[in-house]
Order: C-alpha cells, then sequence, then structure tokens
C-alpha cells in the first residue's frame, strides 16, 4: 500500500467509527490502528475486535482479576506478546476458547503434580478446585451465546485472554527455570542469564497459541530438565501428595516415643500403628499383617525406612527413626517441591552432570559421558554447627593435584590452630607435619604463635599420609577454595551424618574416583595413578603436588536436595542440615512476584576456610 493510499484508508477508518456506536466498532479507534501494525507473530492470525481493550488491560503491571494480579515481572514480555501479534485475541476464536487453551488450563490445574503452586496460574487448589478459571469460561459462553457486544463484555474477553498469557508465561518460567533465582538466596547459579537467552514471548506464542493438546505437553515436557533424577524425583510426588491428602483428611497420633532403642527380639506398644506407617510408603509389605513383636520382619522394614532417610541402617528403632517416622507427608512433598525447584536452576549442560555431590545425602554421584552412573560414593561436607556450611554451585573440573600441601588459613590457625600450640608449639607442630614459611615458600625456622596469628608467615602441612587434603585433590576453580579431596580421617565415613569439613568435599575413595576421572586422559592407569598417591613400589618418594591438567573438563554440580527419586522407584529423603530448605520455603511463602534480585554471593563458609 502507498503512502497515499494508506493515509486515505485511515482516514476513512477513523471516519466510519466516528460515526458508529462504539459497541459496533470494538476496541475503538486503537483497534483499528492495530490493523496497521506490522504483524510479527507465526501463530494464525486472529481478530483484532478487541485490540483496545487489550491494551488497556496490559497497560498496567497488575491485573486485579487474576489471583497474583502483579505481573510486573513479565510486563515486558506481556506487551511484547500482544505487540508483534498486533493486538490479536490469542486464546478464544469466535467467542470460544481455542483447545491450547483448554489444555493449559488442565495443565495449571495439575501443577502441583511438577512441584508448583495452582494458584500462580488461577487453578485454585489444585484439580478439585478450577480457581478462577470456570468462572471465566462460564462467562465466555454467555458472552457468545447472547452475543453480547458490550463494553463489559469485551473487557471480560480481553481480561481472559491477558490472564491466559500471564499464566502461560509463569507456568513456562516456572517450569523451565525456577520460580526462585538462587542468587537471590545465596547461591552461585547463573539463572539471570538463562532466563535472558530463554525467549519466553517466542515460546508461548509459536509453541503453545493454536497448539493440540498433544503438542502443548510435549512442548512443556521438552523444557523440563532431562535428568533420570529429577523424572524419578517427580514420579513420585503424585503419591506423596495423595498421601499428605490422606493424613490431613484422617490425622493420626504421633508415633509414641520408645523408652530405649528397640532391637529385633524386643518390644514396642504400638506395632499395629509402626507397621502401618511402615506400610504407608512402601518399606513394609503392603498385604503382610502386623507383627506383635518387633520381629525380624519388622526389622527389616525399619531397616528399609532408615536406607531410604539417611539413617544409620542397623535395623533398630531408635528415637531418631521415630522422629524420622513421625515426619507429616505434607513435608515430604515440600521437599520434593523444593528438589524439582533446584533441578530447574541449573543450566542445560549441568542437568546431567559428570559429577553431582549432593549434600544433605553425603554423597557423589560419577556418571560416564553417555550419562550412566559408573559409581556413588560417600562424601564429607561443611560442619553445619561450626558455620562452615558448604555452598551450593556449578563448576567444570580443570585439573587435579597429587599430594598436595595444605595452607592453613589465617582464619584457621586462629579458630583451631592457636589451642594446640599453648604448650609445646615446635612438638605439635612437628608432630603433624606443619611447617612454616614465607609468603615465596622460604622455611623460617623461628616463628612466634603471634607471628601466625597476624599472618606474617604461612603454615603450609607437609604433602604425605597425614596431609588433611589427603594424597590427591580435585579441582574445580571456584571463589570459595571448594573442592574434592581424599582424607587421612577415613573413621568419619562410617557416620551416618557426615557433615565434619571445613566446607570441602571429603572423598571416601578418592584413588577411585582418580582412577575414573583420568580414564583416557593421556597415559594415566591404575599403577600409575597409585604411584603418584602413595609413591613407587621400590620405596622411594612420590613427586609433591603433581599438578595433571585434564584433557577433558567434567562439569561438576554441587547441590542441595533433600529428596532424591532413584531409578529403580523408590525415593530417599535427608535432613535440611544447613536450613536451605527452610530458607527456599520462607522465599516462595512470600508468593509473587518471586525474588529475582541477586544478592553478593556471600556463603556462611568464608573463602579459603576450607580444607
Amino acid at each position: 500500500m502507498t503512502h497515499r493510499a494508506f493515509r486515505s484508508a485511515l482516514a476513512g477508518l477513523l471516519l466510519a467509527c466516528l460515526l458508529l456506536p462504539m459497541a459496533g466498532c470494538r476496541g475503538g479507534i486503537k483497534g483499528l490502528l492495530a490493523k496497521f501494525h506490522h504483524r510479527q507473530s507465526k501463530s494464525k492470525p486472529n481478530t483484532t475486535d478487541y485490540a483496545g481493550n487489550l491494551q488497556a488491560v496490559v497497560s498496567s503491571n497488575k491485573l486485579d482479576v487474576m489471583e497474583r494480579p502483579d505481573f510486573s515481572d513479565y510486563e515486558t514480555q506481556v506487551r511484547q506478546f500482544y505487540n508483534q501479534r498486533s493486538y490479536e485475541l490469542a486464546w478464544t476464536r469466535n467467542g470460544v476458547p481455542t483447545e491450547a487453551a483448554m489444555t493449559l488450563i488442565q495443565v495449571f490445574q495439575n501443577a502441583a503434580l511438577k512441584g508448583l503452586d495452582p494458584a500462580d496460574y488461577d487453578a485454585g487448589t489444585g484439580p478439585a478446585d478450577a480457581g478462577r478459571w470456570q468462572p471465566r469460561l462460564q462467562k465466555l459462553d454467555e458472552i457468545r451465546r447472547k452475543n453480547d457486544t458490550s463494553d463489559d463484555a469485551q473487557t471480560a474477553v480481553a481480561q481472559f485472554d491477558a490472564a491466559m498469557t500471564i499464566s502461560a508465561m509463569r507456568y513456562v518460567s516456572d517450569l523451565h527455570l525456577g520460580r526462585i533465582n538462587p542468587q537471590s538466596l545465596n547461591f552461585d547459579i547463573d539463572v539471570p542469564s538463562r532466563r535472558a537467552a530463554f525467549n519466553i514471548v517466542t515460546f508461548v506464542d509459536n509453541q503453545l497459541v493454536d497448539a493440540t493438546a498433544s503438542a502443548v505437553v510435549s512442548a512443556l515436557d521438552k523444557i523440563e530438565p532431562q535428568s533420570p533424577l529429577y523424572q524419578a524425583t517427580e514420579e513420585a510426588l503424585p503419591k506423596y501428595l495423595q498421601l499428605a491428602q490422606q493424613q490431613s483428611a484422617q490425622p493420626v497420633q504421633p508415633l509414641p516415643a520408645a523408652e530405649k532403642t528397640v532391637a529385633k527380639g524386643g518390644e514396642y506398644p504400638a506395632m499395629t500403628e509402626l507397621w502401618a506407617r511402615l506400610q504407608m510408603e512402601g518399606d513394609a509389605e503392603a498385604d503382610a499383617t502386623a507383627p506383635k513383636h518387633y520381629d525380624a520382619e519388622a526389622a527389616r522394614a525399619v531397616r528399609h525406612f532408615q536406607e531410604r532417610h539417611g539413617l544409620s541402617a542397623d535395623g533398630k528403632l531408635s528415637q531418631g527413626t521415630i522422629d524420622a517416622l513421625n515426619v507429616p507427608m505434607s513435608v515430604r512433598v515440600r521437599q520434593i517441591d523444593d528438589a524439582l525447584e533446584r533441578w530447574r536452576w541449573l543450566p542445560e549442560n549441568f542437568v546431567q552432570p559428570r559429577v553431582m555431590v549432593n549434600l544433605p545425602e553425603f554423597t557423589v554421584r560419577a556418571y560416564d559421558p553417555d550419562h550412566t552412573l559408573a559409581f556413588e560414593m560417600k562424601v564429607v561436607d561443611g560442619e553445619a554447627k561450626g558455620n562452615h556450611d558448604t555452598p551450593m554451585f556449578v563448576r567444570s573440573m580443570r585439573y587435579m593435584i597429587f599430594r598436595p600441601f595444605w595452607n592453613l588459613p589465617v582464619s584457621i590457625i586462629k579458630k583451631e590452630l592457636v589451642n594446640h600450640l599453648k604448650k609445646d608449639p615446635a612438638v605439635y607442630m612437628e608432630k603433624n607435619d606443619y611447617i612454616v614459611t614465607t609468603g615465596n615458600g622460604t622455611l623460617v625456622p623461628k616463628w612466634t604463635v603471634n607471628d601466625l596469628v597476624q599472618g606474617r608467615y604461612r603454615v603450609r602441612q607437609k604433602p604425605g599420609p597425614k596431609n588433611s587434603l589427603g594424597l590427591v585433590k580435585f579441582m574445580f576453580p571456584n571463589e570459595y577454595d571448594v573442592y574434592m579431596h581424599s582424607t587421612p580421617e577415613m573413621g568419619l565415613f562410617g557416620l551416618a551424618r557426615r557433615d565434619r569439613s571445613h566446607g570441602c568435599v571429603r572423598l571416601q575413595d578418592a584413588e577411585k574416583m582418580a582412577d575414573w576421572v583420568l580414564d583416557g586422559q593421556g597415559d594415566w592407569d591404575t599403577d600409575k595413578i597409585h604411584e603418584a598417591m602413595y609413591g613407587p613400589a621400590d620405596g622411594s618418594e612420590a613427586a609433591d603436588n603433581k599438578t595433571v591438567g585434564l584433557e577433558t573438563t567434567l562439569p561438576v554440580v554441587i547441590t542441595y536436595l533433600t529428596a532424591v527419586g532413584e531409578e529403580d522407584g523408590t525415593i530417599h529423603f535427608f535432613n535440611d542440615i544447613y536450613g536451605y530448605d527452610k530458607q527456599l520455603d520462607a522465599a516462595l511463602a512470600k508468593g509473587r512476584p518471586y525474588a529475582q534480585a541477586p544478592v553478593k554471593i556471600d556463603p556462611k563458609l568464608t573463602a579459603g576456610e576450607t580444607e
């Protein structure tokens, strides 16, 4: 159309609009102007009759007809969505909700099955409560049947469309990236960059608008974390939602405390209640009759429960086991929800990492290049009581150091070492292979405790079997000086709760990890690795502080999952040792818009205060 023709047509349309009642010119002048806006959407064209109404509805960052009216965190995207489609309706055609709209409403109602809150998407409390969508659907039907063209009717149509767009964007973002920015909780995972790179406007417009029901479900499935552990955790959620609902409808009394730990052959006064509780999650056979005494079958079921909850799996009914049995199913649901949230924070290249440390589980998992599990191993991580919480972060392992030195941070010298130096400093230092050096490594023969406290000299622990870092450490550079390493304190791996380090991750079998890490990297084999750690077979000394760069770096995730679904269908729960779940729950409880502003990364762990 030429410029002159455009002006002529526009003048005619404006004149027509002025001569007609507003009800006969839906959306008013803005609706007519929208017809000349360059349409960028790839979805099928729809009516612009409500363009003016839509513009009015989204001109604010609040939509009062929604359960969570403040959509300021999606304001820009919502306006872009409608701008690029010339303010056409997206979710109704000829007054009837599209197949995609009806499918999404069902998805919103089932949001709890994904660890999300249905109310965030106007879906009430879930499948049995349609929330605000059912009245809206009824209103649309009434408007269509009556051919209602009133201002109120036009506004209602526009509000339905905008509410659907806002809810869809919220759901897609929550499912793909999580609700909270982990940086707002002091976790060093860069979700904002992923959020900026993910074009949610294009996704909603191209993948959801006008899609069939199956296409909507498929598109949403693809943006979830593609990890077997994530999927197994999510698959366990419906069962626990049902159990929580049953407990809410029929509350049960907590299991009574035992006067002392009950072993096989002992007595427990509430065997019937104990057995029913063990059957609830499948730790005891569903059709088995409750034993009258704490027999071998009861001990077996308790042992299975203990194995799933990070407890000492001895089959004895201790108070700690009773406390875990008394945890409400609603709490287990929250643990699963929190685990799914944390999975969604991970960048795509870390969703299936080669190395994954789960802090509350005290476990590291190593995965081969095809993502199959190579092995699991016990770990020791940062001590909660000592304020040495190991932080959550993602990095890449780049090199290893055999027989490392340990340079003691001044903080540890002040807090711990000084107390041991009060009686006979020289004897204690020699016994523990500590030496004092200048900053460039020159040995200092004469020094005072005050010199060490003031940081005038460095305290180093010589490489060898006494070294706190063990005989090998695995480096994934980070600002916290946290890494994985071996340890001389092997007795710690016999504990159920293993938060005993200053922040680093100690490995139960570091030589096995070294074999796996260096497999296919140069000429390293099992014998050469053993020699690098313990020295040659002839008794000569091994090379100290030997750095080995990795030809292929390995993605490492340090995460915090108090609920872990296994591929065999079982789910394991662990204690919230650092209070990270409590922190996340408190942030989510504040509601939308959820916290996105990053804070300065400053974990309880002091950078460098590791071993």
